[in-house]
């Protein structure tokens, strides 16, 4: 009498395991790649705020909780999360609502559009690097385009990056100026996923300019206005490269953002306070993951997903 083949054995549990073993295979390049930076750097980096380091960086003691207790008693720290806040805030309010006025105002039949689409996107194009250059010649004090429009008027010239008062307001408009480019193409795509039907049945129903756009176009984009938000939220606490460029941090600390912080405290000045700058280093993806965790909690709700 035949007998029944072991459970282990029959075809089918052989082809589950086979697919398993293809699904790992495939995912195998991505876990190694996600273990070895993103993985093992942050592990890293929380081993080290719990460290103190000798003079080349390397740990020498356990700390404990230490480097986060100093952060929080540093008024010197609190001043750099208030900076980072109001940047960001300069940033991304600007930048989201900027692009969604110009992404509107594209939108009307008007002469030479497809031009104008070119030319506001082309701040896309542009490397960190490139635009900050850019902006350095502009805001130059002594030959600068914007002290050179300011003397036309009778008005004096201006320290845009060497004024505290100016500063980070000028920091904050070259990164919305580097922004505009993505905003607006991904606004743009956004309303060009809008059904033609549903804004020629508002423009019969006598919806147009304004009312259209407050009713129909806008709720529309929630999903590319909520998107734009997440991105440009995290793009500004990471900002670095603008900031190094044209202030360092400076005039007397005015532009000092949490990243640049950080790498003052590990890199800057023959520094290697490597503790200290992994404690840094953990606040801001404790701050950047609150961020995100609120805008989804609180914008997603309002999102009107088609």
């Amino acid at each position: 009498m035949p007998t029944a083949p072991h459970p282990a054995t029959q075809p089918g549990r052989r082809s589950r395991w086979g697919e398993h073993g293809l699904a790992w295979a495939f995912l195998l390049p991505s876990l190694v790649v996600f273990v070895l930076f993103i993985g093992y750097p942050l592990g890293r980096t929380i081993y080290l705020s719990g460290h103190a380091n000798d003079l080349f960086g390397a740990p020498s003691r356990f700390v404990g909780l230490k480097h986060y207790s100093d952060l929080l008693g540093s008024a010197d720290f609190g001043r750099t999360l208030v900076t980072t806040a109001l940047f960001t805030l300069l940033t991304v309010v600007p930048g989201v609502l900027g692009a969604l006025a110009l992404v509107l105002l594209l939108e009307n039949r008007i002469r030479g559009v497809r031009l104008l689409r070119s030319a506001f996107a082309l701040p896309f194009a542009f490397s960190v690097a490139s635009a900050s250059v850019v902006f350095a010649v502009f805001f130059n004090p002594a030959s600068g385009v914007l002290n050179g429009l300011l003397s036309h008027v009778g008005l004096g010239p201006i320290g845009w990056l060497t004024d505290s008062r100016y500063a980070l307001f000028s920091l904050a408009l070259t990164t919305v100026w580097m922004n505009l480019g993505y905003n607006v193409l991904v606004l743009s795509a956004g309303i060009g996923s809008i059904p033609g039907e549903i804004l020629e049945a508002a423009r019969i129903d006598g919806a147009a300019g304004l009312r259209l756009a407050r009713s129909i176009t806008v709720p529309m984009l929630g999903p590319s206005l909520f998107f734009l938000t997440v991105v440009s939220t995290v793009h500004a606490l990471q900002s670095f490269g603008q900031i190094h460029i044209l202030t360092k941090g400076g005039p007397d600390g005015a532009t000092r953002t949490l990243v640049y912080s950080v790498y003052e405290k590990a890199f800057a000045y023959n520094s290697s306070d490597f503790g200290m700058a992994s404690a840094q280093a953990v606040v801001l993806l404790v701050v950047v993951l609150a961020c995100t965790a609120v805008q989804f909690g609180v914008l997603e709700r309002k999102v009107h997903y088609a």
